[in-house]
């Protein structure tokens, strides 16, 4: 192992305004993440993102052309002694917060990521682990696309049954042909204040299951005990446990006598970015829940993919904008905003059709989800041990 300074293998650029920038094809990064695309770019190299205030904990690697704000550096990498993606790692496993500068919003100076040591193997064993590393993050990217494919099928499907009504119409007269656009009968709603399908009925979610909310207190941090997961943890790969704190066990069970979440329920953000969800059809630890509603489908596992699609669907997602409190510093939507989301009551065989399109999709994406949190997990746990050599690339494949 080789020590350096951190100055010894990067030079530290300043970011710049971007809002006179057009629209385009390359990212703008600030030190929360991606904040839009523009026509320009700062930098075209492989690149190292450290913030300079705010969030510094948020390391960010980009290989493509970008730009990045003033509240992020990025760096000009010294690639005949460094790997990028190495040092990316390194960094990321240091906690920067002890460096900070601020003595309000978290900073980072020039000097204290310059002064920052680094243990560095020879160029070849880190770029052999860099390898390795990528190999995981492209396996974890590959899953995030495909959820997200899926996840616009299943809204589009749901749209195009539900909202535009034009499932296939398997009765004598329809020949299965979509439904309105063929001329079904359509009836007006005037509590939905729209037409729906002769026949159908609507009724509000919590009439169908339990729908509750997570604890409104904040129990405090444990050194031992369970996972207190919140909204801002509900990500598009899983529940990110890495941010997240234990409560203790008495804490724990407090939470739970209110709202504990089954295999088979699923969970949506009420604060912040509302209407992030995530599915619980396994649980591998239990979690106690705070900001977040819990709508308990494990009551009914037949209706379960059903309400999961309308409540994440489009049309459920604009309920929910539309129903949004604000006055505070974040959005957020009450417990009695969920409880109202209203269900369409589909008959019979149109609803057994739709489970049988829609099951099928959310069992993949759970599978994906799954995959990428133990891929994620693996890699943590063999990133230490790999940085301080504890364990070589051969036995770690």
């Amino acid at each position: 192992m080789s020590e350096y300074r951190l100055k010894d293998l990067v030079k530290i650029k300043n970011g710049r305004d971007h809002k006179s920038l057009a629209d385009g094809v390359y990212p703008v990064y600030g030190s929360g993440g991606l904040m839009r695309m523009v026509d320009s770019y700062l930098y075209d190299k492989p690149s190292i993102l450290l913030p300079r205030k705010g969030t510094l904990n948020n390391i960010q690697y980009s290989d493509q052309p970008f730009w990045t704000v003033d509240t992020l550096y990025y760096t000009e990498i010294n690639q005949n002694k460094v790997d990028a993606y190495y040092l990316y790692y390194y960094l990321k496993l240091l906690d920067l917060n002890s460096l900070s500068s601020g003595t309000g919003v978290p900073s980072m100076t020039f000097g204290a990521y310059n002064g920052i040591k680094v243990k560095l193997p020879q160029l070849d064993i880190q770029k052999k682990i860099s390898t390795l590393l990528r190999a995981i993050d492209k396996k974890i990217e590959l899953n995030n696309r495909i959820n997200a494919e899926l996840e616009a099928m299943a809204k589009t499907l749901y749209d195009y049954w539900f909202v535009q009504f034009d499932f296939p119409d398997d009765s004598p007269q329809g020949q299965g042909k979509p439904y309105k656009t063929s001329g079904g009968k359509m009836v007006y709603n005037p509590t939905l204040k729209r037409e729906i399908p002769e026949g159908w009925d609507w009724k509000p979610v919590s009439s169908i299951i339990e729908v509750k909310d997570g604890t409104h207190d904040s129990p405090k941090p444990s050194d031992s005990g369970q996972y207190l997961i919140t909204s801002k943890h509900l990500k598009p790969s899983g529940i990110d446990f890495s941010d997240a704190y234990l409560i203790s066990q008495e804490d724990f069970d407090a939470v739970n006598k209110r709202s504990k979440v089954d295999e088979g329920d699923f969970l949506l953000s009420m604060i912040g970015t509302v209407g992030l969800s995530q599915w619980a059809m396994k649980i591998e630890a239990p979690y106690a829940i705070k900001n977040i509603g819990l709508f308990k489908t494990s009551q009914a596992p037949e209706m379960a993919d059903y309400i999961f699609a309308a409540v994440t669907s489009l049309h459920g997602r604009a309920y929910l904008q539309q129903n949004q409190s604000t006055g505070t510093s974040q959005p957020y939507v009450t417990l009695g905003t969920l409880r109202s989301i209203p269900i369409l009551i589909p008959n019979e065989k149109v609803f057994e059709q739709f489970n049988g399109k829609i099951k099928p999709i959310h069992k993949l994406m759970y599978e994906n989800i799954t995959e990428n949190q133990k891929l994620a997990q693996l890699r943590d746990w063999l990133l230490p041990m790999l940085m301080n050599g504890q364990v070589t690339v051969g036995e770690a494949s």
